[in-house]
């Protein structure tokens, strides 16, 4: 849908406070499925946990992804994805060669202009859903800008701005 619009890249980057920022201005935002999925998971002890077994909470990420698309408001002017399909599709297709982001990706698109965090060391944090070193999450943010840039979309690099800046820079490219 081409109302969909992306915020992807490195853990700790910024995107979260990025989708906040634009939540308050009043555009619909769509949660990480990722920490949603880790929240739930760690309430029920149950293990679909990227650093218990990161193949189940990459394809539960791919469910959960997939239904956030069925229920996502097409007739909004922007609808937000922290991160979705194309991140947990490359994820399982990382720890598994499957060829899911192909499939996937190509069926359900975004729209063609996709907003990747770059690392930001200065402002990157652990916590309790977000166990993975800097270096990881450096990898992470790496694969992900060639599965985008392999299924065709424009990237683009968030600047490393306040948070308000960057929604005013996101909402200026999407208005092009």
């Amino acid at each position: 849908m081409e109302n969909f619009v992306t915020i992807s890249g490195c853990s700790g980057g910024g995107k979260s406070k990025l989708l906040q920022e634009l939540r308050q201005r009043g555009f619909a935002t769509i949660a990480e499925p990722g920490r949603r999925i880790v929240a739930e998971e760690l309430r029920r002890s149950g293990r679909a946990l990227p650093w218990v077994d990161a193949q189940a909470f990459a394809r539960r990420a791919i469910e959960v992804s997939l239904a956030d698309l069925m229920v996502a408001d097409t007739s909004a002017r922007w609808v937000f994805f922290d991160r979705g399909l194309i991140d947990a599709a490359g994820a399982l297709g990382h720890l598994t060669g499957e060829r899911v982001v192909e499939s996937l990706g190509l069926l359900h698109r975004y729209n063609k202009r996709v907003f990747l965090a770059p690392p930001w060391p200065e402002i990157y944090a652990p916590d309790q859903e977000r166990r993975h070193s800097l270096a990881e999450a450096v990898g992470e943010y790496d694969r992900l800008v060639d599965v985008y840039l392999r299924l065709g979309y424009d990237v683009h690099v968030l600047p490393k701005v306040t948070v308000a800046e960057r929604a005013n820079w996101v909402l200026a490219l999407l208005a092009r």
